[in-house]
């Protein structure tokens, strides 16, 4: 009887022992899987990091949009000095022509304002030239002059800040794309570990998530510059229209002084 129960236990065990083998292997096997993928896995998930990870496409494409970032600031921060400086300059010549009798008087007092000079000094030059014929038609030449002008201080004013429109309509999907082209490529990645393991795919689609964050990035502050540039561009515009129109009323009267008592005011000061 003893043996007989000894014999019972041991194939018991023995049964167990080979019902326990595939949880065993299963076991080693998913361990050795995870190892592989931990060491598969890169240790520094960082901006830096997953840039010299990422596929060359989506590399060219942060390059690309991280210049934009440059161009977008610094034409963003030469537009916004220039018209700083071009409404410093137009603001206290406006005030000396507003209070000016003569475009003579006021010449030597805005010599170096900028448009407000050469608005003046083009008025002057139109009076010597016309100063035989009739005021009206002195006043329509010299308002073709000065609209001319006009025009050359607005566009000087725009000059470059279409490319932060461009940048603000386009980098959001540039960096689209990259993102697109990353997750691309980790989806075969995927196929290809045939494991659809959370860890295996995250660091593939953060990687490509960076592009559409750079885009973001060059997008936003180009959008917001080229709105304040705009709002800044018409105020000195509007100085340069009011700066127009004060020369064109000192125009008026010293042509209407030369009428009533002829001088040589206008011809010695465009001299």
């Amino acid at each position: 009887m003893k043996l007989a129960a000894i014999r019972v236990l041991g194939i018991s065990v023995l049964a167990l022992s080979l019902s326990a083998l595939p949880t065993l292997a299963q076991e080693q096997a998913s361990s050795g899987v995870a190892t592989v993928l931990r060491a598969a896995l890169p240790r520094d998930l960082s901006a830096w990091s997953m840039f010299w990870s990422a596929d060359s496409v989506v590399k060219a494409v942060i390059i690309g949009l991280a210049l934009a970032s440059v161009i977008t600031w610094t034409v963003g921060l030469a537009k916004g000095i220039e018209l700083m400086l071009l409404k410093r300059r137009l603001r206290p010549a406006l005030a000396t022509l507003d209070q000016a009798r003569s475009l003579a008087e006021v010449q030597r007092d805005v010599a170096d304002s900028g448009p407000a000079a050469t608005l003046i000094r083009a008025a002057l030059a139109e009076a010597a030239l016309s100063r035989q014929g009739n005021s009206e038609g002195v006043k329509e030449r010299a308002v073709s002059r000065l609209e001319r002008i006009e025009s050359a201080a607005g566009r000087s004013m725009t000059r470059g800040t279409g490319i932060l429109a461009t940048i603000g309509a386009t980098a959001p999907f540039v960096g689209l794309f990259g993102t697109v082209w990353g997750i691309m490529n980790s989806f075969i990645g995927i196929s290809e570990a045939q494991t659809t393991n959370l860890a295996v795919v995250a660091p593939g689609i953060a990687e490509a998530l960076l592009a559409t964050a750079i885009g973001l990035v060059a997008a936003i502050p180009a959008v917001v510059l080229y709105n304040l540039l705009a709002r800044n561009t018409a105020g000195c515009r509007a100085l340069v229209a009011d700066t127009v129109a004060a020369v064109l009323r000192l125009l008026s009267r010293d042509l209407d002084r030369s009428a009533a008592t002829p001088t040589p005011t206008l011809r010695a000061a465009a001299e």
